[in-house]
């Protein structure tokens, strides 16, 4: 019997983020390089997201590649490019075959043009999708995420169209990369560590952190479930007593 016949469907969250960590060391321990680990990766995203859909979660955010990451050796860099390119170009039907949506959150404009070029043709081609919608966080970081809304903010200020009386929290998210996305409840990273690594920190406020030693590349499906059926058990006050709730 699989975790997913215990789920409860009115329980689930409308939006789960995930760390995709251990390509690398997967691929270490089968005596291959990085790229080896970073491609069996790619499976292991198709494998969550027809999950996501399957259960008809409302989005799904993956962190793909970090402002960080352009600090790796360029060989590396210019390779995970080349698959980014490639993945899409090769997964984009199946996306609307399974009404999946693509977005994208992060510096895109300072990707590669090609990556621009693959990155617009997909979204514009699941743009109609009406089920899943699928988040890549690229060339993101939360820290620079925070200080371009802060910027947008206090040019708004500065030209007089926003008044600094009317800056909350609902007016800050809405200048995030993310705006008009819900928070995610849930928050998955595989592969045993312990830290956010600069990902989405002002939306995982309130999420529930879940931590598993499985190195991405073999988290399947059931490790998905379980992980939701973890967040099920958990009591979600948002501040508040049990006995409030």
């Amino acid at each position: 019997m699989s975790v997913k016949d215990e789920l409860i469907k009115n329980k689930l969250p409308q939006h789960v983020a995930i760390i995709m960590d251990g390509n690398g060391r997967w691929a270490k321990k089968k005596g291959n390089s990085r790229m080896f680990g970073h491609k069996h990766g790619v499976k292991a995203v198709k494998r969550v997201i027809e999950a996501g859909a399957e259960l008809e979660l409302g989005y799904i955010t993956v962190y793909a590649f970090s402002t960080e990451n352009w600090n790796r050796p360029k060989l590396e860099v210019d390779a995970l490019m080349a698959l980014l390119v490639s993945t899409i170009s090769a997964e984009t039907e199946t996306l609307v075959k399974n009404n999946v949506r693509l977005k994208v959150i992060g510096g895109v404009d300072n990707m590669p043009k090609k990556v621009q070029k693959k990155l617009q043709e997909c979204i514009e081609n699941t743009d109609h999708c009406t089920g899943l919608t699928l988040n890549l966080a690229l060339n993101y970081s939360s820290r620079w995420e925070i200080t371009e809304a802060v910027k947008s903010i206090a040019q708004s200020v500065k030209s007089n169209d926003l008044n600094i009386d009317e800056i909350d929290a609902n007016l800050f998210s809405s200048r995030l990369t993310t705006g008009g996305i819900p928070d995610p409840e849930l928050m998955i990273r595989t592969s045993g560590e312990l830290r956010l690594s600069n990902f989405l920190m002002w939306q995982l406020a309130y999420a529930e952190l879940y931590f598993c030693d499985v190195l991405w590349p073999d988290f399947t499906k059931e490790n998905f479930y379980e992980a939701l059926f973890d967040y099920q058990s958990r009591e979600r006050r948002f501040g508040k007593t049990s006995e409030q709730l």
